[in-house]
């Protein structure tokens, strides 16, 4: 195989990456049982337009409930919110509450449950357990595990955020360097994630995916420009390039957050242990993009700078796509 058969294949590989993924795809169900007063909650079901959960879906309310008129249905955004007012006979611990439906999706559903004598019970449902049984509460360990699994499969699953990383390592050369421009993504992405969730900053989303889709356009001319003889501005200062892009991940985090919800009373715990997933699942991409570019480097060490350019190449493309389709949405 030659050279440049071999960068034509990848560059066709990475074209062929789900191209209409977008930045904060992550948006899982939302259930919320509240007790308003002894035996009496309210619930509140909330799921994407553009799911199959938000037309078919159905709740399975605990067995000792009853649903007290016909539901409401209304339309937020790219969500459908369905709110049903329950009676329940006695306690809801040891109940079951699930989600018909979910097991034909693939998205999960997470479950906030908040009764009146005890402390509020966070549960995830996912299309290989759609039912989960309401046991006696552990908030902290329910809440940190809940939103930790999120953060994880957000950056692993979110493209933008993915693409963006791996190109960073792609252009980057040492292991310290790379941890130190990663550090710096992750701060200034933290500062933003938080500021906005705590409703201090706030932009519009649309330019700022366009604005994110840019930055990995930016970082992709940069590795395929990149010459060994000539070190460009971003290869000097990586982390200040890092840092000012990190700050618009940011608010995509943060919009993809509050399509998902916080629990109330758990929000610091909710952010921090989110934040703390993101941060996992970014040192997982960049130990599989430094594991995959030294394979190359020891086997076959005249492909590395053709695979780099190729890699460069094909995630230029697929964020040009995004570009252009954030721009005229």
């Amino acid at each position: 195989m030659s050279r440049w058969y071999a960068v034509l294949w990848l560059c066709f590989a990475l074209a062929l990456w789900p191209s209409s993924a977008r930045a904060d795809e992550l948006r899982p169900a939302y259930i919320e049982m509240t007790e308003q007063a002894p035996g009496q909650w309210s619930l509140l079901w909330k799921a994407s337009t553009n799911s199959r959960l938000g037309q078919t879906g159905e709740i399975i309310i605990p067995d000792n409930c009853e649903a007290q008129g016909e539901s409401r249905r209304e339309y937020s955004g790219s969500n459908i919110l369905t709110r049903l007012t329950l009676s329940c006979a006695g306690s809801v611990q040891g109940k079951t509450i699930g989600l018909k439906g979910l097991e034909l999706s693939t998205t999960d559903a997470l479950v906030r449950i908040a009764p009146l004598d005890s402390a509020m019970q966070t549960l995830r449902l996912t299309p290989d357990q759609p039912i989960a049984a309401l046991a006696k509460p552990s908030v902290i360990s329910n809440v940190a595990a809940t939103y930790t699994i999120i953060g994880i499969e957000h950056i692993l699953l979110g493209f933008d955020h993915l693409f963006f990383v791996w190109a960073l390592v792609l252009l980057l050369k040492g292991g310290w360097l790379v941890a130190k421009t990663v550090t710096a993504f992750t701060i200034a992405h933290s500062l933003t994630l938080v500021g906005t969730t705590l409703g201090w900053m706030s932009l519009p989303s649309q330019p700022v995916e366009a604005v994110i889709a840019l930055s990995i356009i930016f970082l992709a001319v940069e590795v395929v420009k990149s010459r060994p003889d000539d070190i460009r501005l971003s290869e000097r200062f990586p982390w200040i390039v890092a840092f000012l892009f990190g700050l618009l991940h940011g608010f995509g985090f943060a919009g993809a957050l509050a399509e998902i919800g916080l629990p109330e009373g758990d929000v610091p715990l909710a952010l921090l242990t989110f934040n703390l997933g993101v941060e996992i699942g970014q040192l997982v991409i960049v130990a599989v993009a430094l594991a995959v570019l030294h394979a190359i480097r020891t086997f076959q060490s005249q492909w590395l700078q053709p695979t780099k350019t190729a890699m460069a190449y094909g995630i230029g493309m697929i964020a040009t796509y995004w570009f252009m389709e954030r721009m005229i949405a």
